[in-house]
């Protein structure tokens, strides 16, 4: 949520953060503004609504161009999005503009005693305040990073700060706690921005910025210390993916694009984790094998599609190491005392590495002893940094808020680490470790095969826009998938929309039931688990003699489920373990269609934004 973009270099300063702010559109925002430092003075302007807004206000009304600049994309919290509540905020003289991310939780404190020195705030925000707070620092101290120090000592809450101030026009600055800051490093000039996109079209060569550190850019390079002024220690990176990975590449939306690009991020995920004797090879995990044998249990963290991930790992967890395996909403854990010790393994899944509830759950875990392994998409995001280890997605840069490909490779990189764990207790031999992984190998074919396939559901899609609700059922791991299908559908096409265990569906929701409700229906393996099978077949024909219009995912070759489907969708077949690599794609396409037949905004849907960095 909300973007952030700075700039200090010989190019139009202006130029550089528009540039950069589009490139963080999919983060989600509802206004925009600027920053620009020039002719001695500082220029804003800012706007409600979304960028072409602000660029027709700075078209009407330009702003003079100079080489330093800051901007942002807001996600509103503390008051509406309104032009006036749009960073960046000022001081009172007009000499401060200061953008920020996440949430000051002592802000009312710091709003009333600046009242009682006389300051006058006028917009609803919490973020108002550091601008007035920079401003007095920095008329004692003459020094822009030094007061931002000062300031952050000061503040409680998560913040990404970045502030820039017309008597240091060459400078400026910025501040992390528990919200991603990103810095990169070009050719004479300096970025800050709150993930690399922004600044892709630039430079490869970034500083990822720890907790609790301000950064300052100048022309003459790039300074990092702590919150109390001590210089700190700051690791570079390369980036390697260039600016094309994150343009549609053709398609009409980001999501379109990412979902035909699952079967390539798959494999990607899969390269380089099996050694020459068919081992599972994980390096990135460093916590030791004999650690791995004591573990006792196993609780699964995250939020969102990312929870639906945790919930279909946990089969594959307890089938291959017969370690008890939780999963744990990240909103609800740290609250609900849960129960840890120095034998627990938490895995946090987080597709940016910054959701805020994932990291919180995670420190808690850490306070408790326990050893917490991240599973992320983002290299050197803070929950990568703060576990024990970490497993790295490949699945390149996903734009399109609701997640698809992070979804599949978030699957691929739990089924890892479940297969580790296994191999490391020998509750797997090498030779099931083998088997399984070759099974993995064939997925990229098989998620590929069912996207050649997508017409008829994409025609279904549109022939339901008009209606109001769609429930999905599942069992065994379908469950999972359909709560996922669910999800996409609320997060896309703003419809009702209910995921259920279809063993379930006699003990309440079968009153939902009515004639024509559309029901989607994922049907476990025939050859994998025929009970199950067997038993949604039933539910299958329940809700079919109640009048429910009936979308069926079943494998290819199964002929049983054909007389009670109104729609089939085929998939191939696959282990059952692994079968909601290939279930989910369907639904993917299915919500991404509707939402498009209903006129919704695909890569941006309302209320939602990419990167949640605030609890």
């Amino acid at each position: 949520m909300c973007g952030i973009v700075g700039y200090v270099g010989g190019q139009s300063a202006l130029d550089v953060v528009i540039a950069g702010l589009k490139r963080l559109e999919y983060r989600g925002y509802d206004s925009a503004g600027v920053a620009v430092l020039a002719d001695g003075g500082l220029a804003t302007a800012k706007k409600a609504g979304k960028l072409v807004n602000l660029e027709k206000e700075l078209k009407d009304r330009p702003l003079p161009d100079g080489f330093s600049a800051i901007g942002h994309t807001r996600w509103a919290t503390h008051g509406a999005p309104t032009d006036l509540n749009a960073h960046p905020h000022l001081d009172n003289a007009g000499r401060v503009a200061v953008v920020h991310n996440g949430i000051i939780e002592n802000f009312a404190v710091l709003r009333a005693e600046l009242a009682t020195r006389g300051h006058e705030l006028i917009s609803e925000t919490d973020t108002e305040v550091v601008g007035h707070l920079l401003a007095e620092s920095f008329s004692s101290c003459g020094d822009l990073a030094e007061a931002m120090r000062q300031v952050c000592r000061r503040l409680e809450g998560a913040f990404t700060l970045v502030a820039v101030h017309s008597d240091a026009p060459d400078v400026v600055v910025g501040a992390r706690r528990n919200s991603p800051l990103v810095v990169g490093v070009g050719e004479g000039e300096f970025f800050l921005a709150s993930d690399v996109t922004a600044f892709i079209d630039h430079t490869r060569s970034a500083i990822e910025l720890g907790q609790d550190q301000v950064v300052e850019l100048r022309l003459g390079g790039v300074t990092v210390t702590d919150f109390a002024g001590a210089a700190a220690e700051v690791r570079s990176y390369h980036v390697d993916w260039d600016a094309s990975a994150a343009e549609k590449g053709g398609y009409d939306y980001f999501m379109l694009k990412e979902i035909a690009e699952q079967p390539k991020a798959v494999a990607d995920t899969l390269l380089g984790r099996i050694d020459t004797t068919g081992a599972l090879r994980l390096d990135e995990i460093r916590i030791p094998a004999s650690v791995l044998r004591e573990v006792t249990k196993v609780v699964l963290v995250a939020c969102g599609t990312a929870f639906h991930a945790g919930l279909i790992a946990k089969y594959a967890i307890e089938h291959w190491t017969r370690i008890p395996c939780e999963v744990e909403l990240a909103s609800e854990f740290r609250y609900r005392d849960p129960i840890l010790d120095e034998r627990t393994l938490v895995i946090a899944i987080s597709q940016s590495g910054e959701t805020m509830d994932t990291l919180m759950a995670l420190r808690h875990a850490r306070e408790q002893g326990a050893r917490v392994l991240a599973i992320c998409n983002t290299n050197g995001s803070t929950i990568p940094r703060e576990s024990d280890a970490v497993l790295y997605t490949h699945a390149g840069p996903e734009v399109a808020v609701a997640s698809t490909k992070a979804f599949l490779t978030q699957l691929v990189a739990c089924y890892l680490v479940a297969l580790y764990l296994g191999q490391s207790r020998g509750s797997q031999t090498a030779d099931e470790v083998r088997t399984v992984i070759r099974e993995l190998a064939d997925i990229p074919d098989a998620v590929g095969r069912v996207l050649q396939t997508m017409g008829p559901v994409r025609e279904l899609a549109r022939s339901l826009a008009q209606k109001d609700t769609v429930l999905f059922l599942g069992r065994h791991m379908g469950y999972p998938v359909a709560l996922e299908g669910a999800l996409k559908l609320k997060e896309l096409a703003y419809m009702h929309a209910e995921g259920f265990a279809a063993g379930e569906l006699k003990h309440g929701p079968i009153a939902l039931i009515e004639e024509d409700l559309p029901v989607v229906v994922v049907v476990p393996s025939l050859r994998g688990q025929p009970i199950l099978h067997d038993k949604i077949v039933s539910n299958i024909q329940e809700i079919r003699a109640r009048g429910a219009r009936t979308i069926v995912i079943a494998e290819e070759g199964d002929g049983t489920v054909e007389p009670y489907a109104d729609h089939l969708i085929r998939i191939p077949v696959t282990p059952a373990l692994l079968q909601p690599m290939v279930t989910t794609v369907p639904l993917q396409v299915f919500a991404c269609e509707l939402a498009t037949a209903r006129g919704n905004e695909v890569d941006q849907p309302r209320n939602l934004a990419k990167s949640v960095t605030v609890e």
